[in-house]
Order: C-alpha cells, then structure tokens, then sequence
C-alpha cells in the first residue's frame, strides 16, 4: 500500500499473542513521489529477553517470549469474557490504536505484568481490528 501519512505513522509495529504475530513494518521519504518502491517485508526478529502471559484456549497463565521491539505485556478486553494477551511494541499500545478499534488494551513494562488468568478468549475480536487498521490506514 502506498500512500502519505505523518511522520509519527513510520514505524515498525509488532503484536504477538502466542498463537499469532502480526508485525507492521513501513518505509518512509520525504519527497515529491518518492513511494515508487515497495515496503520492506515485515520480518520475525529474535527474542529480546522479555517475557508475557497469553492466552491457550481458555488458558492464560501460558508465557510468551517477546520479540525485537515487542518490549510491553499487552491484555486487551474491556468485557470480562473476552480476552487477549501477550507481547507488543510501544506504537501497538496508543491511546489512539485504542480509540480506533474501540476496545481498551492495557498496556505494562514488567516481566510477566499482565496476570494470568484462565478466561474465554477472543482473538478474532483482538486481530482483525489490528489487520484492517493496518491494511485500510
């Protein structure tokens, strides 16, 4: 996808919840049609040390080891039933991303910080949002 964005849109973006990971990966310039070329491939980057809890069936008290710039323990659902956890980069946790696929996504920066918990999980809910952002943005 081409087209113009502001700056602060030019980012690599990475969300891993155990069972799937989406990684956003853009190219950026500043001149006049300077788009022609394609993005980078978005590529899986290496373990970084930290570690999250995400969700197995209606398990949640599985760990995950975070990678590249995935350094925040994510839990998304502002519904008791529903609920998503595991690794993301900082840009994944913005108030705007929030407000734009309407769901509330808890954000933290320790080991393990986002509490295991056994619940039923929705990651339809969870990843579609974030793919239709990315691909309709």
């Amino acid at each position: 996808m081409r087209g113009c964005a502001a700056a602060e849109e030019c980012v690599q973006a990475s969300i891993n919840i155990g069972v799937s990971q989406n990684v956003l990966t853009t190219k950026c310039c500043t001149s006049d049609l300077c788009n022609s070329q394609d993005a980078p491939e978005g590529s899986i980057c290496p373990p970084n040390g930290k570690k999250c809890f995400y969700c197995d069936g209606t398990n949640c008290t599985k760990t995950l080891n975070c990678n590249g710039n995935e350094d925040y323990c994510i839990s998304r659902g502002n519904r008791p039933s529903v609920t998503a956890k595991g690794c993301a980069s900082k840009q994944i946790c913005s108030a705007e991303l929030s407000a734009l696929i309407g769901e509330e996504i808890s954000c933290c920066q320790g080991d393990l910080c986002n509490s295991g918990s056994s619940r039923t999980v929705g990651l339809l809910l969870f990843v579609t949002p974030l793919i239709s952002l990315v691909l309709f943005s």
